[in-house]
């Protein structure tokens, strides 16, 4: 998996950027909100996504790691491919699209360009309890929602891979939050949770 790339923004389009390391021209899939805050022509960093087909290696890009979870969300639902979570995040910004699932504003999903009542119903269904137990902690928690989702998703990576299964380490992640209070770094985050097990 490629995590990010960090290089010179040599063509920018509304659709795709190529960005140039050492000689090498990545061609990255954008969204419009990423393509209004990138620069031209200077260097920039984006957070990729590798998407692998039989016929196809496509590479999807994002400015913010909150852009980039959201697309993650929204591809793991049925009939929501990396090209249509690219179109919702083009139509509507991040906080846009949490606010509609957490709030089952269909309408507002449904609005986008290929998106029916079915695809906007399933999105929904989905994903709002993972999405407001993440907006829920986050408003609990006087750190800045970026920095908590930050070290909890650091967390929650170490503790999978440690052989923690991903629910109970979410659960045992958001008990540790509640009673500790969101100022927690990760490495104190993995240590709890090593603890409480």
């Amino acid at each position: 998996m490629i995590a990010y790339i960090d290089g010179k923004l040599t063509h920018k389009d509304p659709t795709y950027v190529i960005i140039d390391i050492n000689g090498i021209g990545y061609q990255i899939k954008i969204s419009l909100s990423t393509y209004s805050s990138l620069p031209n022509g200077e260097r920039c960093k984006l957070h990729t996504y590798l998407h692998i087909k039989e016929d196809a290696h496509t590479l999807y890009g994002f400015t913010t790691v909150a852009e980039k979870d959201t697309f993650l969300h929204l591809i793991s639902i049925s009939g929501v491919g990396p090209n249509t979570g690219l179109m919702i995040l083009s139509s509507l910004s991040v906080e846009e699209v949490q606010q509609a699932i957490v709030r089952e504003d269909v309408r507002t999903i449904q609005q986008v360009k290929g998106i029916g009542a079915k695809t906007a119903q399933r999105v929904i269904l989905e994903l709002k309890d993972k999405l407001k137990k993440e907006v829920l902690v986050a408003d609990s928690t006087t750190v800045s929602s970026s920095a908590y989702n930050t070290n909890r998703s650091e967390a929650l990576s170490a503790l999978v891979t440690l052989g923690f299964a991903k629910n109970v380490a979410e659960k045992t992640l958001d008990a540790i939050i509640k009673r500790e209070g969101g100022n927690l770094n990760v490495e104190e985050l993995i240590k709890f949770a090593l603890k409480s097990s």
